[in-house]
């Protein structure tokens, strides 16, 4: 294989990438998201710098990815981070989880995305939304919200979903980085609110539970069809 084969490969192994070199396009993405108070020492203990925090809050998500193009059907869990990066207000993408390698690798190779393995899942139960992580055989996190309690705002829904977010990439001796990335051509097919509860569960290779639940502030269940944008670097930690 020539020099100028091998450049024109996304990924390894060169002969079978595992994602397609274009934007995915989510159809039928069903959010579950909570929003907790929590320990603000124990936030500032991992928000990387330059982003800053306002008010110690995480949003716990679960996300089930009803069609996505190359790579099909999957279900992703983590929690970000209300922050802000000059006047910018987002979120700080703190821990993914989720059941399929190819979107694992994606994420990570092509984005900043935080991701690692784990089971999610996601499913309505005798009148609740139940979303729930494993990690291997022990349980990570439990979430339940009132099923589709009360109608939102489908602007408030697309709000929610579309503020920018931030990671960082590493790439050792070679890439350090902060980026920036946003949700585009987002249709908003239905959002409800409602009250809702949510367990974490301590597990060092989950350690969702080192951000404690304290007060939970708001809850949503959103149904989405969007695009991913691509991740753009907006902090370089090499750079003196």
């Amino acid at each position: 294989m020539r020099a100028e084969e091998i450049r024109s490969r996304l990924s390894t192994p060169l002969t079978t990438p595992v994602y397609p070199p274009r934007a995915t396009r989510f159809t039928d993405r069903e959010y579950l998201n909570v929003v907790y108070r929590t320990d603000p020492e124990a936030l500032r203990a991992v928000v990387p710098e330059p982003l800053e925090i306002d008010e110690p809050l995480v949003r716990f998500e679960i996300m089930k990815m009803g069609d996505v193009e190359g790579y099909g059907p999957y279900l992703e869990c983590g929690q970000v981070i209300p922050v802000r990066h000059g006047a910018e207000h987002g979120e700080y993408l703190h821990a993914m989880h989720l059941d399929n390698f190819a979107a694992t690798a994606a994420g990570r190779e092509l984005s900043a995305y935080p991701k690692t393995v784990g089971s999610p899942s996601l499913f309505p139960d005798n009148g609740a939304l139940v979303g729930t992580l494993d990690y291997g055989t022990q349980r990570v996190a439990t979430a339940t919200m009132a099923y589709k309690w009360l109608p939102l705002d489908p602007a408030e829904a697309r709000a929610q979903i579309t503020v920018p977010t931030y990671a960082v990439k590493i790439v050792p001796e070679r890439v350090c980085e902060l980026v920036r990335t946003e949700i585009t051509d987002i249709t908003v097919k239905g959002a409800w609110t409602g009250p809702a509860r949510l367990e974490l569960f301590a597990h060092v290779m989950a350690p969702l539970a080192d951000l404690p639940v304290h007060e939970v502030v708001s809850a949503s269940h959103i149904i989405t069809d969007l695009t991913l944008a691509p991740a753009t670097p907006v902090h370089d930690y090499l750079a003196g």
